[in-house]
């Protein structure tokens, strides 16, 4: 598993008195479009995971059982005034989360002991105005965090130590033009990518020992009038998937809200062009995704969007020119949450965070199709912010 698909995983044990249960993710094989009953996946080991609680100014630690997908919460970080935890990123390499605080624009580093518990660190690392997401570059020697408001929106570089995990800052910050919210490496660490909201656009960057680099022809249109918020890229590095939550749709499906923007990824300068028949967007929906992730075999789209009625737009991608197909049954009538949409490590499980807690489904390798595990959604008592597994 690459240091990216890594840190963007959770570990799951079995300690704690809240339990999840949890749906399995496995990726499709080939190009099928069908989506039928789930089936059974093999036991894998546990995990831990963690999720920000931005209402209570902490972090969460979930025990994630490996075999049944169940969740069990560990120890919450005490509660800290003006403390609002949004992003999270997971170096497994030093066993250190870092959390971005929104409110107080630092960057909080967690020292995670053997059984997962969290420490606190260093002193908050200062960053820039409303920091939103943050990601660590597949190498794991670099972090980026997204900054909503300074200097009309820009992205903090910070290198990392190899030794204690510190962060040191890596020039100036870069201008991402306006709102840039959401943040992400292709897997190769050669582009990033960010999305604008408010003024529906994607900007993108090359990125080489810690310098971003603005790509030719960014920012570039997404949806007009639909948001751009969500990314995701395929497997190959070669397609880039954009969630557009509030984008109208032309005949014939005027009646679904919100589509996906998908775009060709030059492999030499990272310039977007779209996709043929880009947008994308379901048969029906009347809530457009806000978030959107690629299963572990990297050859399908989830978009998620908020509510329990058409809520899970599935995809496959055709590998041939990246034109989304929906798949048997898709979109899913199923109960979800746009905060995040995330594969456990082993890919047999999904989880979306949602109003109140994680819903969990076990995911069908063959299907595509998602089944509820029993007793999900499960309550963590309030919003979650983001989650991350720590492997």
């Amino acid at each position: 598993m690459s240091f990216l698909r890594a840190a963007r995983a959770a570990r799951i044990g079995q300690s704690g008195g809240l339990r999840i249960l949890v749906a399995a993710f496995v990726v499709l094989a080939g190009f099928s479009l069908s989506c039928g009953n789930s089936g059974q996946s093999t036991a894998t080991s546990n995990h831990d995971a963690y999720v920000t609680l931005p209402a209570l100014g902490s972090v969460l630690l979930l025990h994630v059982n490996g075999t049944t997908g169940n969740i069990y919460t560990g120890g919450q970080t005490p509660q800290q005034e003006d403390f609002t935890p949004s992003g999270l990123a997971f170096l497994p390499s030093k066993n250190i989360l870092y959390a971005i605080n929104a409110f107080d624009a630092t960057i909080s580093i967690f020292n995670v002991a053997g059984d997962g518990t969290l420490t606190l660190g260093a002193s908050p690392i200062p960053v820039g105005s409303s920091p939103n997401a943050v990601v660590i570059d597949p190498s794991g020697k670099y972090l980026l965090v997204t900054n909503n408001y300074s200097n009309g929106g820009d992205i903090s570089v910070f290198s990392i130590d190899p030794s204690t995990g510190a962060l040191s800052p890596v020039g100036s910050p870069v201008p991402a033009n306006t709102n840039p919210t959401e943040i992400l490496f292709t897997h190769s660490g050669q582009f990033v990518y960010v999305t604008n909201p408010e003024i529906g656009m994607v900007t993108g960057f090359s990125f080489s020992n810690g310098v971003l680099s603005l790509v030719p022809g960014t920012p570039v249109s997404s949806g007009q009038g639909g948001g751009a918020l969500g990314l995701a890229v395929d497997g190959s590095d070669r397609f880039l998937y954009v969630t557009n939550p509030s984008a109208i749709n032309l005949p014939p499906n005027e009646s679904t809200i919100g589509n996906i923007s998908g775009f060709n990824i030059d492999p030499t300068s990272g310039a977007l062009t779209p996709i043929l028949g880009s947008p994308f967007t379901s048969i029906v929906g009347s809530v457009g995704p806000t978030t959107i992730t690629i299963d572990p075999s990297g050859t399908r789209v989830y978009a998620v969007a908020p509510g329990s009625s058409f809520s899970v737009w599935c995809f496959a991608i055709n590998p041939a020119n990246g034109q989304l197909v929906a798949l048997t049954n898709s979109p899913f009538s199923v109960p979800a949450g746009g905060l995040f949409a995330l594969f456990d490590p082993s890919g047999r499980f999904f989880y979306i965070g949602g109003p109140t807690g994680i819903q969990g489904y076990v995911y069908n390798p063959s299907t595509g199709a998602l089944t509820t595990i029993v007793g999900a959604p499960f309550s963590i008592g309030t919003a979650p912010g983001k989650m991350v597994f720590s492997e």
